[in-house]
């Protein structure tokens, strides 16, 4: 009994309930002016920590580096010890992003600021002491002017949000953040706050964003069994890149985009398909995951009634002529064409299951068993979904899957 009592103990003092927390505060300052911001990294208890190790990615990204406590540059990594006590770490970081063709990945013009958290701090391995827990937020100094900030995470004070991933020891800001004069649109759909935000004057459809995403929602909860507290879609025109893309928690979308293409594509859909799917191929299933995401894009808006069937099946015959002359869906990265015939071989077997079960299961079912593994590769995916299907699955044995 006594043995029995001091193990209960021991499990219950290693617990997170009875952790030492300890604040880890990320303070923000924007520059429009140089095109950076400034960003100072404080723990309240620096002993809780032994080390953080950065790594910085390519040269000139970070800079102006000032520490208490121990500093070491070496390459691509940055070192820090901090020293007991309150103490900080501060830098510069370039938010001003350029693509290879000069349009903006990321940008701080003088009225706002597009970017992704991910830029404010740099991933790093945390050495920490044993039962301890930082407590990780994120505030903003806004210039003169500025009349607010979107983020990913839930604002705990004006300007200032509550970081926690719990995939992380390490926690960090990420996902898309937009800072500025602001025009909002927000909407509870489900459990998940929407928003919906642009810089004034930038053409972003607002409302035409939320009302897609109103109409599809059930469709995409019924899919996907997840459900986010919060969604921030973001957008702007000037100088940024023409396209889309998913990040923690929220959205980029170029405001000049279409809500839906004329060949029945959603940019939109695609990326929140990928937000709540987080699906990853290996072993040459980039086929995979992107014929699935083009596969939901179009079917959640069809199932939605959002496509009519005469539109329907032009869509069919334009993805059967694209991808007539594939004989391989596996490589490193899926071709347009690829994705086009990894898409119909997902429509076959969408069918076939459906055959086989009388309509009591689907490729739905294949999909949230993807959706545990952290990785999936094409054998994987055939084993779940002759499991789902409860049989071998002929449309699984073409040739263009060996």
């Amino acid at each position: 009994m006594r043995c029995q009592l001091l193990l209960l103990l021991g499990l219950m003092a290693s617990s997170p309930a009875w952790a030492k927390k300890v604040d880890l505060d990320y303070q923000v300052r924007l520059l429009p002016a140089s095109g950076q911001a400034e960003v100072r990294v404080t723990l309240a208890e620096g002993s809780a920590v032994r080390r953080l190790d950065f790594d910085l990615g390519k040269a000139g990204a970070y800079s102006g580096f000032q520490a208490d406590g121990q500093w070491q540059l070496n390459g691509q990594r940055g070192v820090w010890q901090p020293a007991p006590g309150k103490t900080s770490l501060s830098y510069r970081v370039q938010l001003d992003q350029k693509l290879s063709n000069g349009a903006y990945s990321s940008r701080i013009t003088p009225h706002w600021a597009l970017f992704l958290g991910d830029q404010l701090v740099p991933p790093a391995r945390l050495d920490q002491q044993d039962g301890t827990e930082l407590v990780a937020r994120l505030a903003f100094d806004l210039p003169e002017g500025w009349k607010s900030i979107e983020t990913p995470w839930p604002r705990v004070g004006k300007d200032k949000f509550r970081i926690d991933n719990v995939s992380r020891l390490f926690d960090r800001p990420t996902g898309w953040m937009l800072a500025g004069d602001l025009g909002s649109r927000r909407a509870r759909l489900g459990d998940t706050d929407v928003t919906v935000a642009a810089p004034v004057g930038q053409g972003m459809r607002r409302m035409d964003s939320l009302t897609l995403l109103t109409f599809v929602w059930p469709q995409l909860q019924a899919v996907f069994p997840r459900k986010p507290p919060k969604l921030l879609l973001v957008g702007a025109r000037d100088g940024m890149w023409r396209g889309a893309m998913a990040a923690q928690g929220s959205l980029y979308l170029h405001s000049g985009r279409p809500m839906v293409s004329e060949n029945g594509s959603s940019p939109l859909l695609r990326e929140v398909v990928q937000l709540f799917a987080q699906i990853r191929g290996r072993d040459g299933s980039d086929w995979l995951v992107e014929s699935l995401t083009d596969y939901y894009a179009s079917e959640l808006l069809r199932r939605s009634g959002g496509v009519s069937d005469d539109r329907y099946q032009a869509w069919q015959a334009r993805l059967s002529k694209q991808g007539a002359k594939v004989t391989r869906l596996k490589g490193e990265r899926a071709t347009p064409a690829q994705v086009a015939r990894g898409v119909m071989l997902l429509q076959a077997l969408d069918k076939e299951i459906r055959i086989h079960s009388q309509a009591k299961r689907s490729l739905d079912d294949v999909v949230r068993g993807l959706m545990r593994l952290p990785s999936v590769s094409t054998e994987e995916f055939v084993q779940i979904s002759e499991n789902v299907l409860g049989r071998r699955s002929e449309v699984l044995q073409s040739k263009a899957l060996r």
